[in-house]
């Protein structure tokens, strides 16, 4: 069996070898931005796509790695290779670099990255059938003046304790809202819903991420002629949709079956949900 490495730095290293320092500063100030990627057969999906939101992310961190976006692109084929697996997940997490126990950034001359391959399960496969049960939570996105959602930071506590928060009442995920109320996305899920045969989700400046995965999902919209639109919208139009489904590089597309113990539609898996899902499944492989 091949033994799975990490990319650790500039070059492939044991799992027990992969450690970064306790002066780190994306250890003790969350400074930093990271990406979670998928490979299906080997192949990176829409790998270019991430690695330009990451150097994206960089650009507004004021991060500059001393590796090229096409030296990123191969050290992230390498990991995958590394890893041994033909179907996985990738965790490329770039830090500020060891510094001071201070928060000025001038005493961090060296940035760090670390490009994980493991196989990754966020939910059964029969949840994928049945849907997700999902609360409100009473966290809310910080405002686009407080921080910026669009920066995959280092820094989740927001959805962290919003998904102890569902944890706690038994649901497999969180739906959040931004300071006015209006829906922003999940945990770590962009949201759809649909509506009379429409696909909506919400805008970025909601306080969603723009998903890799939801931009995937609104060109299948597109390709299979499904109409898609961005809409702002609240817990009364989710709840009173026709279908609601969740989609991120992790979970991919999964139903939603209920929010706030009210069913969506039937309480199960839409016609429209599968057969975006299917099609995501085949253009992943494609």
């Amino acid at each position: 069996m091949q033994e799975m490495k990490i990319w650790f730095n500039g070059k492939m290293v044991k799992e027990e070898d992969a450690k970064i320092s306790v002066f780190d500063h994306g250890l003790l100030y969350g400074d930093g931005c990271f990406e979670g990627i998928r490979f299906y057969s080997g192949k990176v999906f829409r790998l270019e796509d991430h690695i330009k939101r990451l150097f994206d992310c960089m650009r507004y961190l004021m991060i500059e790695l001393p590796w090229s976006f096409d030296e990123v692109c191969e050290a992230t084929k390498e990991a995958v290779a590394g890893s041994g697996l033909e179907d996985g997940y990738i965790r490329l997490i770039v830090t500020r670099g060891v510094g001071d126990l201070g928060l000025d950034p001038r005493n961090c001359p060296c940035p760090s990255m670390v490009i994980i391959a493991r196989t990754i399960a966020l939910y059964p496969p029969e949840m994928y059938e049945n849907g997700l049960k999902v609360i409100t939570s009473s966290y809310r996105r910080p405002t686009p003046d407080a921080f910026c959602q669009q920066v995959k930071s280092l820094n989740y506590l927001n959805s962290i304790l919003a998904k102890v928060e569902c944890i706690q009442h038994g649901a497999g995920e969180a739906l959040i809202l931004n300071s006015v109320g209006n829906v922003a996305e999940c945990t770590g899920d962009n949201i759809f819903i649909v509506k009379d045969g429409v696909v909506a989700t919400p805008p970025v400046t909601e306080g969603a991420l723009n998903g890799i995965t939801r931009c995937a999902v609104i060109d299948i919209c597109v390709e299979l002629g499904i109409p898609v639109k961005e809409s702002v919208m609240n817990r009364f139009d989710v709840i009173t949709a026709d279908e609601c489904f969740l989609t991120g590089t992790a979970a991919e597309v999964i139903a939603v079956s209920e929010l706030d113990c009210r069913p969506i539609g039937t309480g199960q898996a839409g016609p429209i949900t599968q057969k975006i899902r299917m099609r995501y499944q085949a253009l992943v492989r494609e």
